[in-house]
C-alpha cells in the first residue's frame, strides 16, 4: 500500500509471475448482447390479433439469452374500447423481454416510452405490421434520429399479399405510394415467414432483401390422437378465426348455401369487420334446414387445439395468410384441412393434411362439403389419421431459430 501512496503503480497490475509459472488466465469476453426494440399493434394478453400475436409472442419466448428484446404495443386488444387492466402506460416484464402498453391518444405515454427508449442504444429495430401507426411511429423517429438504431427489420404479416391488398384497397395503394418512398430512403431488410410471402414483398418493393425465416413451433410434437371410436351422424365442420373478409367466411357460408346433405357447421372467432359479419348473418339465414349453423362466439388460444379436435374438417379458403397458425392448430388435432392456395401448407394439406383448393368457389368449396358428409364415421376417421400424420412429418422439421437469433448469428460469422 506504501508504494501505492508514493506514487507507485498499483501491485495488482504489476506483480510478476515467478519463472516458469502459468499465465494468468486471460478474462473471457463477455457474450454479445443483440438489443432488439419491436413493435406490434396488439400483444398478450389480448388473442384477436391471431396469429402475429403468437408470432411475437414465440419469439419472445424462444430467442436465446443473448437477446435482449424490448417491446411496444398497443394497451388494449384488436377492436377493444378498454384497455387491459392495470397495464396501460405501463412497463412489464415476460422473461428477458420489456413490454410497453402504449395508449396512442395520450400524449403522456409518447413522452413517457420516448424517455424511456432515447438513452438505450438498440442495434435493431423490428416492426410487426406495415400499417401499425406504432410501427409507422417508430420508423419516423429512427428516421429523425431521436431513437438509436442502425438496422431496421419488417415482418409485414401477410399485408403484402394480393388477397389482403384487396380489402380496402384503395387505402392501401394511396399509403404505399406515400410509404414506399420513405421505406426505399431507410433500406430496411423484411422478414418473410414463406417462399410466398417473400415474393409478395419483392413485388411490392423490387428493391428488398428478404430473409425467409418461419421460426421455431411451440406446438407438440405430437397430435392429439381422433377418438378411437365412431358413431354416426352428420359431418361437423367448423371455421376458426377472425371474421374479416380476408378469411372468407362468407364464401364458406355461400357454399353450404348449395349444400344438401345434412352438416353441422360452427364459427368461433372475434368479429373485427362489422359491415362484413352483417353480410355473412344475412347468409346465415338463408341457410337450408339442413345446415345447422351457429356462431359460437370467442375463442381462447388456449381452448383453440381442443376446439378443433371435436370437428371432421376445418374449412378455410382465406384470401392470404403468411403463415397461418390456425392451419397447424387444425392439424395438431388431427382436424382436416380444406384450405385455399394462399397459405404455406398446400404441400403438407396435399401430403394428407387436407384439401387444397385449385379454385375458391362455392361451387368447389361445397362439392368437398358433400364429400365429407357422405362418408362414412370409419372414412372420417382415416381421414383424420391422415391428417395426424402429415403433421407428425411437418412438425418434426420445425426446427428453425427465430429470426432474431438467425441474425445473431449470421452476425457472429462474418
Amino acid at each position: 500500500m506504501g508504494s501505492h501512496l508514493r506514487g507507485g503503480v498499483d501491485p495488482v497490475v504489476s506483480e510478476r509471475r515467478p519463472p516458469g509459472a502459468r499465465p494468468w488466465p486471460r478474462p473471457r469476453p463477455r457474450p454479445r448482447v443483440f438489443r432488439v426494440l419491436m413493435t406490434s399493434g396488439c400483444f398478450e394478453p389480448g388473442f384477436r390479433g391471431g396469429g402475429p400475436v403468437r408470432s411475437v409472442a414465440t419469439i419472445l419466448d424462444a430467442t436465446s439469452s443473448s437477446v435482449l428484446p424490448t417491446l411496444v404495443t398497443r394497451d388494449r386488444d384488436l377492436g377493444a374500447r378498454e384497455p387491459y387492466p392495470g397495464l396501460s402506460g405501463r412497463w412489464a416484464d415476460r422473461g428477458r423481454a420489456r413490454i410497453f402498453y402504449l395508449d396512442l391518444r395520450r400524449p403522456r405515454h409518447w413522452v413517457r416510452l420516448w424517455r424511456d427508449v432515447r438513452p438505450g442504444t438498440f442495434d435493431l429495430l423490428y416492426l410487426n405490421g406495415m400499417w401499425s401507426s406504432i410501427s409507422v411511429v417508430a420508423l419516423l423517429a429512427v428516421r429523425a434520429r431521436l431513437v438509436r438504431v442502425p438496422r431496421i427489420l419488417i415482418a409485414p404479416r401477410g399485408e403484402c399479399s394480393s388477397g389482403a391488398l384487396s380489402v380496402k384497397a384503395r387505402k392501401k395503394q394511396f399509403f404505399l405510394s406515400v410509404w414506399r418512398h420513405v421505406l426505399r430512403r431507410v433500406d430496411p431488410e423484411w422478414h418473410a415467414t414463406s417462399a410466398g410471402e417473400a415474393a409478395d414483398i419483392v413485388t411490392l418493393f423490387p428493391w428488398a432483401r428478404v430473409r425467409l425465416n418461419s421460426g421455431p413451433s411451440t406446438l407438440p410434437a405430437q397430435p392429439i390422437a381422433p377418438p378411437v371410436t365412431t358413431t354416426a351422424g352428420p359431418a361437423r365442420l367448423v371455421f376458426i378465426g377472425r371474421i374479416a373478409a380476408i378469411k372468407n367466411l362468407l364464401l364458406v357460408l355461400t357454399a353450404l348455401g348449395r349444400v344438401r346433405a345434412e352438416v353441422v357447421f360452427d364459427i368461433y372467432g372475434p368479429v373485427e369487420d362489422h359491415g362484413y359479419w352483417e353480410q355473412c348473418r344475412e347468409a346465415l339465414r338463408r341457410l337450408p334446414s339442413t345446415v345447422r349453423a351457429t356462431y359460437r362466439g370467442e375463442l381462447r388460444p388456449e381452448a383453440v387445439r381442443e376446439t378443433f379436435h371435436e370437428y371432421d374438417a376445418f374449412l378455410f379458403p382465406t384470401l392470404g395468410e403468411n403463415f397461418g397458425h390456425v392451419v397447424a392448430e387444425s392439424l395438431s388435432a388431427s382436424c382436416p384441412v380444406i384450405c385455399s392456395a394462399e397459405t404455406p401448407w398446400s404441400s403438407v394439406l396435399e401430403a394428407g393434411g387436407g384439401v387444397v383448393l385449385t379454385d375458391p368457389s362455392a361451387e368447389e368449396l361445397g362439392g368437398h362439403v358433400e364429400r365429407i358428409a357422405a362418408m362414412s364415421p370409419e372414412q372420417r376417421r382415416t381421414a383424420r389419421l391422415a391428417a395426424a400424420a402429415a403433421y407428425r412429418t411437418w412438425r418434426a422439421g420445425a426446427t428453425q431459430p427465430t429470426i432474431l437469433d438467425e441474425i445473431l448469428l449470421a452476425d457472429a460469422a462474418r
